[in-house]
């Protein structure tokens, strides 16, 4: 039998309005104000697709005030 405290959380990927990433447990109720992105598994594997899919830290608004084609 596996020691469950061994086992590793399961995380997802979560996505404000701001386009701002973070992370948060699968077992929790998403906070207020953000969603999920859809990607879920282990801490790391979240961290790395926040990697690959976050180019611009930028808050969104922020975005638009700059540059407004995008």
């Amino acid at each position: 039998m596996p020691d469950e405290s061994s086992e590793q959380p399961e995380y997802q990927v979560v996505l404000n309005d701001e386009l701002q990433y973070s992370i948060w447990r699968a077992d929790a109720a998403v906070p207020a104000g953000w969603r999920a992105e859809g990607t879920s598994g282990t801490r790391e594997a979240c961290l790395a697709h926040i990697d690959e899919v976050w180019t611009d830290m930028r808050p969104l608004s922020l975005r638009e005030a700059t540059d407004p084609a995008a």
